[in-house]
């Protein structure tokens, strides 16, 4: 027996839709689904005996014929702390979000850092619950991308990881853009730069250390390198570590904005005044950089941009397209301020 509304009656059915539209059952399925081979004529006329009759389509039985489930995953593979307190990963899940909300798809969003959260979240993510998958912020060679894509879960990565090299992923130009930074201080006079790279395991952190190193190369100049997780606290410890070894320095080039921000913190304790003493950039172009006292001189990277054009590439290889531009590379420019 079919389901009954409140009124007592049975919930109308596909075939009742068909029959008041004077169609089959099968071009009904193809103007719910939203499929083109369907005529206008034919479609006005299935809305109307939908609006008429109150039909409400099965979404359970739609996913047991299509295998859709209508939601995709975005996995971070950071704490929580990090992803609501950082300023890419709010860009980029905003940008993600606005390409989705235009196809109905669903977001939900999994943080997993250890291992035992990876393999709990690979059973999951491989056992129908998704359609798709977003990765972003991966460490080292995960074995995760892969695994999906040979479950023939559709994968876009965030970000170039290292030790890997996947089907589809979107980037900024990471190298270009610290090297363009670099190459600004140089122009400023700077002769003591020092960088506070990102974690290698990384291919942001991996790229924006080789720009910075591109700069320096062409010099003779010496690398002044220490290394930070791209938070506040870690660019905090690694400016003590700087200034400690190397208290001749002026300048300062951090792989993110709030590596930046703790170096300034520290600069200002130790009675370095900024830019005068020690210049420094950021990469990011984050709100807190902007409204920062000085001002944060910064990579724009876009991120909007970054996590829309992830979603794109996910929504066609969903749909079953074939991509022409797998890999998209965005990118990046200095935004001067007065930290520099």
């Amino acid at each position: 027996m079919g389901a009954k509304n409140m009124n007592g009656d049975r919930r109308p059915t596909l075939e009742a839709v068909a029959a008041l539209a004077g169609v089959g059952r099968g071009t009904v399925s193809r103007v719910i689904n939203g499929s083109p081979k369907v005529s206008e004529k034919a479609r006005d006329a299935v809305q109307q005996a939908i609006q008429e009759l109150g039909y409400v389509p099965n979404r359970a039985a739609r996913a047991l014929v299509t295998r859709r489930t209508d939601t995709v995953a975005l996995v971070v593979s950071e704490s929580e702390l990090r992803v609501f307190d950082e300023p890419y990963f709010a860009g980029t899940i905003r940008g993600i979000g606005s390409a989705l909300s235009e196809t109905g798809l669903q977001l939900i969003l999994a943080m997993a850092q250890s291992e035992q959260d990876h393999e709990r979240l690979e059973h999951y993510l491989t056992g129908q619950h998704v359609d798709g998958v977003l990765l972003i912020s991966l460490h080292g060679a995960d074995p995760l991308p892969g695994r999906l894509e040979a479950m023939g879960v559709p994968t876009v990565i965030g970000g170039r990881p290292v030790g890997l090299t996947p089907y589809s992923y979107v980037d900024v130009d990471n190298r270009a853009g610290a090297r363009q930074a670099v190459k600004y201080l140089l122009g400023k006079g700077r002769r003591r730069i020092a960088t506070i790279a990102g974690p290698q395991d990384m291919g942001v952190g991996v790229d924006r250390l080789a720009g910075y190193r591109d700069a320096l190369l062409a010099t003779g100049m010496t690398e002044i390198v220490a290394y930070g997780d791209f938070s506040e606290e870690s660019g905090i410890t690694a400016t003590r570590k700087l200034l400690a070894e190397h208290p001749d320095l002026d300048a300062v080039f951090t792989a993110s904005d709030p590596m930046a921000l703790g170096a300034m913190r520290v600069l200002r304790e130790e009675g370095r005044t900024i830019p005068e003493d020690v210049a420094v950039i950021g990469f990011d172009d984050s709100p807190a950089g902007a409204h920062s006292s000085p001002a944060l001189t910064t990579v724009h990277q876009p991120t909007e941009a970054m996590g829309r054009q992830m979603a794109h590439l996910l929504i066609a290889r969903i749909n079953g397209e074939h991509l022409e531009q797998p890999v998209v590379i965005l990118d990046t420019h200095l935004v001067e301020r007065a930290s520099a």
